[in-house]
């Protein structure tokens, strides 16, 4: 089979608008360190509307994989519809011909920041400079099992459902999309 070319375009240009969900999510992966097993790795995925994480993944490797199974995540629990596009910076995992064909699969359209310029994926730096601050800089995580714990609750319990944002005006990312779901 011959392989594509990956087109690393930049089709957000720093545009975060959205209409409603599913229509722009952005992904990055942060670093979490632990005790006994050292530096994990959290890929994450924003839904730039609700402002939801609606997909992660946390591993020991930090791989293609490890984006694949975020990406798998929010595409399952979202179901969104085709043309949305999918945000990330330039990092390997998400330039892999492994992810870009997994992405190609799913009719989803890949978006790249440009060289050296986090402004471009802001939004989802500015989630993980968050889950820094309120989260994993009180902590020294033992090990893999208690940090990846620490995730879920982190994200699931407090920031998607009980986390209010001044943006969403005082809404939470969970209460944004259920709103949307419930009058579509």
């Amino acid at each position: 089979s011959k392989e594509k070319v990956i087109q690393l375009d930049n089709l957000l240009k720093r545009d975060f608008t959205t209409q409603t969900i599913n229509e722009k999510w952005v992904a990055d992966i942060t670093y979490i360190h632990t005790l006994k097993d050292g530096w994990c790795y959290l890929a994450s995925v924003l839904d730039l509307h609700s402002k939801k994480i609606v997909g992660y993944s946390f591993s020991r490797s930090m791989n293609t994989e490890l984006v694949i199974k975020a990406f798998n995540n929010a595409h399952f629990s979202q179901k969104p519809s085709e043309g949305l596009v999918l945000h990330t910076d330039l990092g390997s995992q998400y330039t892999s011909s492994e992810f870009t064909q997994h992405i190609q699969n799913h009719h989803i359209q890949q978006s790249f920041s440009q060289k050296g310029c986090p402004y471009d994926n802001a939004c989802i730096e500015s989630f993980h400079a968050l889950l820094k601050k309120e989260e994993v800089n009180h902590v020294q995580y033992l090990d893999y099992q208690t940090a990846k714990l620490a995730m879920f609750q982190f994200i699931e319990g407090w920031y998607n459902r009980k986390r209010i944002h001044s943006s969403l005006g005082y809404q939470t990312p969970q209460a944004i999309e259920d709103r949307i779901r419930n009058t579509a």
